[in-house]
């Protein structure tokens, strides 16, 4: 744990390295996918699925699993046949979006076959659980439903401080507690939102010369407000 002055913001929040990747923060909203990584190879069951909305985390997290499993890395948008014959006995692939379509449900099926047969470890990432999608192979959806599943939810009040401190951070913008303060109780609770807000302050403040404060701020989320009506 790092220790804070009393002129930062405390966070009571876990970091981890990923492997030279920026470092995921972790709180109770995402500790259950982050413990199912840290699992493997220990998984009760050789394929997985973590499940969360845009900009949750789920391909930081599918990342850090590629590089301690040695995964290859996949779109279920490009999965056939000829993906799934490459893997080796023992190997490991991650399938990325899910629910962004599946080029051939019947290699996916079959991967999961495979991963029961042959050791192979799949990790599958999706906006939306496999109970909710449609699928034309029979028996697919109920395969996917039977697969431990981790759900990354949006980012709770301390989980979104801390992203907005160190998006802000990335940018070399030091920013006053009040002001992370001010945005987390008035903008959207999501990733998303806090990348799309401290990019636009940070180009107000460039354009007017002045610091992010909490006045530029709120002219930023007005303006958003704006943008979305």
């Amino acid at each position: 744990m790092t220790t804070i002055s009393p002129h930062q913001l405390v966070f009571d929040l876990a970091h981890r390295q990923a492997l030279g990747a920026e470092d995921f923060l972790v709180s109770r909203s995402n500790d259950a996918a982050v413990e199912m990584i840290d699992r493997w190879p220990d998984w009760p069951h050789p394929a997985s699925i973590v499940v969360g909305p845009q900009g949750a985390g789920k391909s930081h997290l599918a990342n850090v699993w590629r590089l301690r499993s040695g995964a290859s890395v996949i779109t279920a948008a490009a999965l056939d046949d000829g993906a799934v014959a490459a893997l080796a006995d023992g190997g490991a692939i991650v399938v990325e979006d899910l629910d962004r379509g599946i080029a051939d449900e019947k290699a996916l099926f079959h991967l999961l076959n495979r991963a029961r047969e042959s050791k192979l470890a799949v990790l599958i990432t999706s906006r939306v659980p496999p109970g909710e999608q449609e699928f034309r192979v029979p028996d697919l959806r109920s395969r996917l439903r039977a697969m431990p599943m981790a759900e990354l939810r949006p980012p709770d009040e301390p989980l979104l401080k801390a992203v907005l401190v160190k998006l802000f951070a990335d940018r070399q913008l030091n920013v006053e507690p009040p002001v992370i303060d001010y945005l987390s109780l008035r903008m959207e609770r999501s990733m998303a939102a806090a990348s799309q807000i401290v990019a636009a302050a940070d180009r107000l403040a460039l354009s007017k010369h002045r610091k992010v404060t909490r006045p530029l701020v709120a002219e930023v989320l007005a303006s958003l407000d704006e943008t979305r009506e």
